[in-house]
């Protein structure tokens, strides 16, 4: 797949912005604070109905304006697809093919996106919140059922949260709602669990021989993932509920002093592993490099497995960060593959065919011009 066209209403800097790309690699050059990174933002939104930048919705409404809008022509193995993303104060409002969505796990997964980032280093080496934020993104664009089942979680998650303080603050003294409250919470958190434990092992399946290469065979790359409870596809579904209840039972008085859920999907962590030894722990800062890449490369490659398409992948700023030989493997990896689009300060430096190949576009004061 392949964004044609985009356009934007009071996104971000931009009153007005009309593009086309092409099907192939499309630099973004420019200085600093000139709206690069705010393309490559509404993209991916259009997509996620979300940004990677901010969790308030109202950045991306330009100054003194009362909406966003962005729209987009894509283009799919069974046709030509518009997209349409207004953001307000009031909400969001999605529509695919002119429809209107209802409820956006409907609509996020029509348009497939990757993005990297300077940020996404910090996959590897930074909190586990960052790493479950991840997972819970990817996961979202090739499944909707997962987003409605981390939409339950967090309304039982907020209630039985809430729910904890009450009985903390000696509010309430009878527990029966808070039994209920667990078998609730336990029932859709097996659900997130098990999706989880299943895309970490296709991720780990495409992320291996990719890191291998890239290390030139001197390293193996593992991703494992670290739940409350035993997860697996052997683990009986009715006994991965009973532990996490009997967990839950063990765990309730330190809950009640604490006013808070000490386990569930919320807790989870995800830990990368070179040649058996945690990377973010004992890895240099190579290996967290080459990790975070292998990842981004492994999730176009299994989100193509998964919906027969490859995804539009988006590298803001990321060049730079790399060195020669993680640059080449990247562009050499997209090469012909993959709709790209690429932001940078300068491509001075970088000698490789792709995008000497590209189509490129300059950014002014916030306005952007295809080059000749």
């Amino acid at each position: 797949m392949y964004i044609e066209e985009l356009e934007l209403v009071n996104f971000r800097n931009y009153e007005n912005l009309q593009l086309n790309f092409e099907n192939n690699v499309n630099v973004i050059l420019g200085e600093n604070a000139q709206g690069k990174t705010n393309v490559m933002e509404s993209i991916y939104v259009l997509g996620m109905a979300k940004s990677h930048r901010t969790s308030n919705d109202k950045d991306l409404i330009r100054w003194d304006t009362e909406y966003a809008k962005i729209e987009g022509r894509i283009e799919k193995i069974h046709g030509t697809v518009p997209l349409e993303l207004t953001i307000s104060k009031k909400g969001k409002k999605a529509k695919f093919n002119h429809i209107e969505q209802k409820k956006l796990s409907r609509y996020v997964g029509n348009m497939n996106v990757v993005m990297f980032a300077p940020e996404d280093l910090h996959l590897v080496k930074g909190s586990p919140q960052i790493r479950r934020r991840f997972i819970d993104m990817e996961i979202g664009q090739v499944s909707p059922v997962y987003l409605h089942d981390m939409n339950r979680f967090q309304k039982v998650l907020q209630q039985r949260n809430h729910f904890l303080k009450q009985l903390q603050a000696r509010k309430n003294d009878d527990k029966t709602f808070l039994h209920v409250l667990n078998e609730q919470f336990a029932e859709v958190a097996i659900k997130v669990m098990q999706k989880r434990f299943e895309f970490i092992r296709m991720l780990e399946k495409w992320a291996q021989p990719i890191h291998e290469g890239i290390s030139q065979g001197r390293e193996k790359l593992e991703i494992r993932y670290k739940p409350s409870i035993e997860v697996s596809n052997e683990v009986d579904w009715s006994k991965m509920i009973k532990g996490l209840e009997e967990k839950f039972a063990s765990l309730e008085q330190r809950e009640i002093d604490r006013g808070i859920t000490l386990l569930g999907p919320h807790r989870d962590e995800i830990v990368f592993l070179v040649n058996g030894r945690d990377v973010q722990t004992f890895g240099s800062q190579g290996q967290q490099r080459t990790t975070a890449l292998s990842v981004k490369l492994a999730e176009i490659d299994l989100i193509h497995s998964e919906i027969g398409e490859y995804p539009i992948l988006l590298l803001d700023d990321v060049l730079s960060e790399l060195d020669d030989y993680r640059q080449s493997h990247l562009l050499n990896t997209i090469k012909g593959k993959i709709q790209t689009f690429v932001t940078t300060t300068t491509v001075d430096g970088i000698d490789h065919q792709t995008l000497r190949d590209a189509t490129t576009f300059m950014v002014r004061n916030g306005k952007i011009e295809r080059e000749k």
